[in-house]
């Protein structure tokens, strides 16, 4: 019995074409027409089968063995009718080894090309995942890694950024995304080719899928503006990732080692007029203007959240009239503070301080005239008192301690002239 003669033909195609040996499917075929001939009536425990790959002669040998597994002896038994039971076995070992192939040579190319950008064409859609099309392969995008709200229809070219490659039992598993920031990264290397030699950097990369991005680059060329390489002429370049993100904004800020400077140009498009920069606790309070407060928070905070991932920092934004508030608000309270330990200072000197026979205790207070200033009305010199009801205190006693707390006024009208 023997192969024949264009399936041997068709075994050193598949070699040419698929890179699979000769020799790897005819080991294959051997052992499963070893498995075919167990099941064969009369079949002997143990058998091998010889395959000549020049002539394609099949030849079954059955086996004793003895009870350290050693070949006692060995004849030849190959069945009449096993050309086809070899025929049918080799279309499927073929077949096995094809699928075996394919799925190596898949994980070869695939294989550590975690962070590239692929593209697909989209053959099923799902909520829990999405099947695309790679060509020589077949990637894996779920839910989770899609841009929200974003509608992907059968038969739509995208592109994704590769996150794991795996060899699994069913074969080589590509698994992408693109709601990860890196695919940004990514399409963005494809507009500038500054960011591929090196000439920009890109430092920084903060992202919300679906609604904004924020980038931060920089030059390592003094004559190249990294933002301006960035943009493009008229944003032609960077226009190129929006149109792949469906939509999705992309703001592209310079590096600045001054944390100051780079958290005011983070918070753009809104106009900084301050920030103020907490080394230890990693903190920036930004002060801009009140018109600008909204423009700087962004909806929903959005502006301000990107901005404190792209920094780092942790940002507290505040208006300039809330700024000056709290630190009117603050000087006041210094202030007060102040005027209470003076106060307790004034109270703890008995010399300023003149017992009321009402049983009170007031501060001095000298509202006598400074001499060489003009006459003063009588009335404004005699401050309004209102005399305490206090029993046990005639009028006479409470008008001399009215007397004694606030010094000597004008009477009768008279004004107090300089010799006085």
């Amino acid at each position: 019995m023997k192969i024949d003669a264009q399936v041997m033909e068709a075994l050193e195609l598949l070699e040419r074409e698929r890179g699979v040996p000769v020799d790897t499917i005819l080991d294959a075929l051997a052992n499963a027409l070893v498995s075919a001939y167990k099941r064969s009536p009369g079949a002997a425990e143990e058998a091998r089968v010889v395959i000549d790959s020049g002539s394609g002669d099949i030849v079954v040998y059955a086996q004793d063995l003895d009870e350290d597994g050693n070949v006692t002896k060995e004849w030849e038994d190959t069945p009449e009718d096993f050309g086809r039971i070899a025929a049918q076995t080799a279309k499927q070992v073929i077949a096995q080894r094809l699928r075996e192939a394919k799925r190596d040579q898949v994980f070869d190319v695939y294989e550590g090309r975690e962070g590239d950008l692929v593209t697909g064409i989209i053959q099923q859609v799902d909520y829990r995942y999405s099947i695309l099309d790679l060509g020589d392969a077949e990637a894996l995008l779920p839910g989770s890694e899609r841009i929200p709200y974003e509608r992907l229809e059968r038969g739509n070219r995208v592109k994704a950024f590769v996150l794991e490659v795996r060899n699994e039992a069913k074969g080589p598993q590509i698994v992408v995304s693109r709601s990860h920031p890196d695919f940004v990264r990514r399409l963005l290397e494809l507009e500038v080719p500054e960011l591929i030699d090196g000439t920009i950097e890109i430092k920084a990369i903060a992202r919300e899928p679906g609604n904004r991005t924020k980038i931060a680059v920089s030059s390592n060329d003094p004559n190249v503006d990294p933002k301006g390489a960035c943009v493009g002429a008229r944003g032609s370049r960077v226009r190129q990732v929006v149109n792949e993100l469906r939509g999705e904004k992309v703001d592209v800020v310079e590096w600045r080692e001054d944390k100051a400077q780079f958290i005011a140009e983070a918070l753009g498009p809104a106009k900084v007029q301050e920030v103020r920069i907490d080394e230890a606790n990693e903190t920036a309070v930004v002060i801009v203007s009140d018109h600008q407060l909204s423009l700087a928070i962004g909806k929903e905070g959005q502006n301000a959240r990107l901005a404190a991932r792209l920094s780092g920092y942790r940002v507290d934004i505040r208006s300039d009239l809330e700024d000056s508030n709290a630190a009117a608000a603050n000087l006041a309270g210094s202030s007060a503070q102040g005027d209470s330990e003076s106060e307790s200072i004034v109270a703890e000197d008995p010399a300023q301080v003149t017992p009321d026979r009402t049983g009170l205790e007031t501060t001095a207070v000298d509202v006598s005239p400074t001499v060489g200033e003009e006459e003063a009305d009588a009335s404004e010199a005699q401050p309004d008192v209102t005399e305490p009801e206090v029993d046990g205190v005639d009028d006479d006693a409470a008008e001399d301690a009215a007397d004694e707390q606030f010094g000597e006024t004008a009477e009768d009208g008279d004004t107090p002239t300089e010799d006085e």
